[in-house]
């Protein structure tokens, strides 16, 4: 069993992760922990200006930390009528305390005169992983869609439920938890991660497709 540390206390993210390796085909050996499991750890630094900063420098601070390799994502929602933001600024958006609600209701505020043809925006995820050799490794997914005037669905976390997918007439809080995690920009980045995973945990003999990085 191949042991990777999520460098996250959001145990929404955990059982996605969970979910996506149960999933996947062909199956691979992962025993996800997280922060919860590890105490000690407690205060991660992300002061980087992009997801990627944000995403290596959680995982190679918690891999330094326990001697085991470490994957962090940094996410966020880009909103184009607000010039990208919120950005690596998602989580703490309306202040410091990451409170979902409030970021919500500030997205909601600023966009309140924007006309739904504008209302454009994507979530990004970066996951990084880190090796306690030092090795590290990359993976980015992306998920368009728009910002709804109001919140919709109690499913996800975040800024799920204004995250409204016009294919679908739904947002991602009124997705089925498995559809989301096969359409969501994390399922897209691990998705990538995997095929990385699977050269790690078991080198091919011959040559494999690469899905697109």
């Amino acid at each position: 069993m191949f042991t990777i540390i999520l460098a996250t206390q959001n145990m929404g993210k955990v059982r996605e992760f969970e979910a996506m390796t149960q999933a996947h085909r062909p199956a691979l050996p992962i025993q996800w922990l997280s922060l919860r499991d590890f105490p000690q750890i407690t205060d991660l630094k992300e002061t980087g200006d992009t997801f990627r900063d944000n995403a290596l420098m959680k995982a190679e601070q918690v891999a330094k930390a326990c001697g085991i390799p470490a994957m962090a994502d940094d996410s966020g929602l880009a909103v184009d009528a607000l010039g990208g933001a919120p950005g690596v600024y998602s989580a703490r958006f309306a202040g410091e305390d990451k409170d979902d609600k409030r970021n919500n209701e500030k997205l909601l505020t600023l966009l309140k005169d924007i006309p739904a043809e504008e209302r454009k925006a994507r979530f990004v995820c970066v996951l990084a992983l880190a090796m306690p050799d030092g090795q590290k490794f990359f993976a980015e997914g992306v998920c368009d869609g728009l910002i709804a005037t109001e919140g919709r669905g109690d499913g996800g976390f975040g800024y799920d439920p204004l995250f409204y997918l016009p294919s679908y007439e739904k947002t991602f809080g009124e997705l089925p938890a498995e559809l989301k995690n096969k359409i969501s920009h994390r399922a897209s980045a691990m998705e990538k991660m995997f095929f990385l995973l699977r050269v790690l945990l078991f080198p091919e003999p011959e040559p494999i497709t690469q899905p697109n990085l």
